[in-house]
């Protein structure tokens, strides 16, 4: 029987395109066996004119550079004596065991790049039944942005669950918002997908204690942009010589009075549309982005877009009830349509939405249990944030008023 040796070589390799705060490059010791590479963080660094590849070693004559060759030298050998333990072992030998055993790593840690990447394995497995695409590749930025982060910061790109404090959080929500140049809200995004692993780490014993623990986000108000009524009534009213531009409005519309999202709207078809007891006909359809449903009325408005584009050669195709293009292409042509219409605000599917929630569906009474229903929220609270840019509004506008009235009074009369 024929014993088929595996191959493995070690290589010292520096990473000229991820630079320290020092401005050298991190010095790897590169692990490959049977094709499959692991890289070893050597904890040293050197600048790249001083590295030489075909040596793997610094090119310097100084006592420092001694030292380090003389270092690179000391760890080649640990891993030579733990390749060859795990040989007299007679351990299945792969380029990532050498590597944990050259860390003194047991076999059953996990490390925060191992458990991050599993969740997204499954998470790309669970596409179209709970989560959606978009979701997923949000999970894999986070992660890339983690991986870079850690390289940064500690010179390796994976770090095990028991190095991960505190201190390692804060210092990632540091590195988000000043080397990424992560807005604040965007960062939290990021803490609270890291903080989702973490849970997993937990609760299945590979971690002892919560590193975001005592550790709070803390939410920036953000500027929710709508239309008027007016504004809303101008574009309606536009005529455009330009079917392109007659399209894009038209789609506009429907989501200024339906509330549905682009991807919502664009992936709409009839089987959505259904009557209720009454002979009143809603659209039910689950929100892509969360799974929630949303329960819309057809308004009349609604309703006429629908039959106008019924026999619309994209829909017929497509079995869906608009011919809505990309979402590219829309935002540009609704740029044309705002310059058209006297409106300064950057129009989008987005401004549709929050224009729906606002000013046509609060600001004529619906009540706040009944617009999170439409709009597909889980709970009031994202609701309760459109109210208050509503009232925020008003008073902005009776701001006006105030300025025209606020120096006139009442006559008191004589008694």
């Amino acid at each position: 029987m024929n014993v088929v040796k595996s191959t493995f070589n070690l290589l010292f390799v520096i990473r000229r395109h991820r630079l320290l705060k020092n401005g050298e490059a991190p010095i790897y010791l590169r692990v490959t066996v049977n094709g499959e590479v692991a890289d070893i963080t050597t904890k040293r660094s050197i600048h790249v004119k001083m590295w030489d590849q075909r040596r793997e070693s610094s090119s310097g004559k100084t006592v420092k550079d001694r030292e380090l060759n003389h270092y690179l030298e000391t760890l080649k050998m640990r891993m030579y004596q733990i390749h060859r333990t795990f040989e007299i072992d007679g351990r299945q030998i792969t380029a990532k065991a050498l590597r944990d055993s050259f860390y003194g790593r047991d076999e059953n840690d996990k490390t925060i790049v191992d458990v991050y990447r599993e969740h997204n394995k499954k998470c790309r497995a669970l596409i179209g039944i709970d989560f959606t695409k978009s979701t997923v590749e949000k999970f894999d930025t986070s992660l890339s942005h983690l991986q870079e982060y850690m390289q940064h910061q500690y010179g390796k790109d994976d770090m095990f669950l028991s190095e991960i404090n505190g201190q390692f959080v804060n210092d990632f929500d540091f590195y988000l918002k000043t080397v990424r140049k992560c807005q604040n809200n965007s960062s939290i995004k990021h803490l609270k997908n890291l903080k989702k692993i973490i849970r997993i780490a937990l609760a299945n014993d590979w971690m002892k204690k919560d590193p975001f623990f005592g550790i709070q986000f803390k939410h920036d108000e953000t500027h929710v942009e709508f239309l008027t009524q007016e504004e809303l009534e101008r574009i309606m009213n536009k005529e455009f010589t330009l079917p392109r531009l007659a399209l894009v409005r038209d789609v506009f519309v429907f989501c200024a009075f339906t509330g549905l999202a682009f991807i919502d709207v664009k992936n709409l078809t009839s089987e959505h549309l259904m009557k209720d007891n009454n002979g009143a006909l809603w659209i039910r359809k689950p929100r892509q982005k969360t799974g929630n449903m949303s329960n819309i009325p057809v308004l009349s408005v609604t309703k006429g877009l629908i039959e106008k584009y019924v026999n619309h050669p994209e829909c017929l195709k497509k079995n869906v009830l608009l011919p809505v293009m990309s979402n590219q292409k829309l935002n540009a042509y609704l740029k044309e349509i705002a310059d058209l219409c006297g409106i300064k605000k950057k129009l989008s599917t987005h401004v549709a939405r929050h224009t729906a929630a606002t000013v046509v569906f609060l600001a004529n009474n619906v009540s706040m249990e009944n617009v999170a229903k439409i709009l597909g929220h889980s709970n009031t609270k994202m609701t309760q944030h459109y109210a208050k840019v509503l009232d925020q509004s008003i008073m902005r506008d009776m701001a006006d008023v105030e300025k025209c009235f606020g120096g006139l009074s009442v006559e008191k009369g004589k008694e």
